[in-house]
């Protein structure tokens, strides 16, 4: 079978993104969880927050390709301070990235309507706790959001 990805995907993704809790909705090209190629597209909103991670396994390895919007990419060292961080996107000088497993990240959305193509090997697992930043809020909690916020922040003078 064949999935065009195209304006109306991109829109109807962000439109779910929108609507979200989590601010951010992801379409699966896998057809399930196990599958050994995870590629997907993700749609990402404003104050979306991705906590702080890395993909341990030495074959999670992780490409990002921004198609529309603008995302924000941070990657920190083991005690959490930001040694990089970079604008993503088709706007941008840079569209996407590879990230090698073992390397703390996050992205964020910095407008509206942003959709990234994402690929890594599959199995999907969810993050290990030892995959989890120790030194940054947990989704959800009340520090996420002021967390984020502070990110943002540093992205912009780093950019």
């Amino acid at each position: 079978m064949i999935r065009m990805i195209d304006k109306t995907l991109l829109d109807e993704l962000s439109t779910e993104a929108q609507a979200a809790e989590r601010r951010r909705r992801n379409r699966n090209f896998h057809p399930h969880d196990d599958y050994p190629a995870n590629r997907l597209l993700n749609a990402i909103e404003p104050g979306s927050y991705v906590m702080p991670h890395r993909h341990a396994e030495p074959t999670k390895d992780e490409t990002i390709i921004v198609l529309r919007g603008c995302l924000g990419m941070v990657v920190f060292d083991d005690a959490g301070e930001v040694v990089q961080a970079s604008r993503l996107g088709p706007a941008e000088s840079a569209l996407g990235v590879d990230i090698a497993h073992g390397t703390w990240h996050s992205v964020f959305a910095l407008v509206s309507g942003t959709v990234f193509f994402e690929a890594k090997a599959g199995p999907y697992r969810p993050l290990t706790e030892a995959e989890k930043a120790p030194w940054a809020p947990v989704e959800g909690s009340v520090q996420a959001a002021s967390y984020l916020a502070q990110l943002m922040e540093q992205f912009a003078a780093a950019s």
